[in-house]
């Protein structure tokens, strides 16, 4: 397999930029920023958590599961947010490292409960320290209230994006209605169309 090589960029003040945002003349955008800080965000957690044996969305898993007990594997993918098919290969990653179990639901044998083990329990912690050297690293060079005020901010700016995503009564421009007038979060929503086809 051939070697791919990321080509990072710092300035003279020593800021990074990356491998650019690829927005051109709208780098500064709100917009650029929060793709670009995104992928960086996920670039980082995933070589973090490569350190401890985990892929990007296992530690949601293994955190939803300590917290809640054991779920059915839709439960554990609405709580984690993901479509069903996604934690289905989740799942079959953290069982082959030992770090959950799945067994058949005693009341109905169709459904698939999906429990910790004592390794991935074990695992936690390390999870948590995972967790708290991203926001170490990502935060680096904000005072304590600007991280509150940042998170505040991103707070506001999510809850935005999810009503215009996934507004009151399923209705989005062009999209149709789903039964029960909800949008399912995992629901892959086209952008209206404007103009003459």
């Amino acid at each position: 397999m051939a070697e791919t090589r990321i080509e990072t960029v710092y300035e003279a003040d020593g800021s990074c930029d990356g491998t650019g945002g690829g927005c051109g003349e709208y780098e500064e955008s709100l917009n650029c920023l929060m793709v670009v800080a995104g992928r960086d965000h996920r670039a980082l957690l995933a070589n973090l958590l490569a350190e401890i044996d985990l892929y990007p969305g296992q530690e949601r898993v293994l955190g939803a599961l300590g917290d809640h007990g054991p779920q059915s594997q839709n439960a554990l993918a609405r709580i984690v947010g993901v479509d069903v098919s996604t934690m289905t290969k989740t799942l079959q990653r953290l069982e082959r490292s030992g770090f959950v179990s799945r067994s058949p639901c005693p009341a109905n044998r169709r459904i698939s409960m999906v429990e910790i083990t004592p390794a991935g329990r074990a695992l936690l912690p390390e999870v948590d320290r995972v967790m708290a050297e991203l926001q170490h690293r990502m935060t680096r060079g904000l005072t304590a209230e600007q991280v509150e005020e940042l998170s505040s901010l991103l707070k506001v700016v999510k809850g935005n994006l999810c009503r215009e995503t996934y507004p009151p009564g399923g209705q989005v421009a062009g999209a149709p209605v789903v039964a029960g007038g909800t949008i399912p979060a995992t629901a892959r929503i086209e952008p209206a169309r404007t103009g003459a086809a």
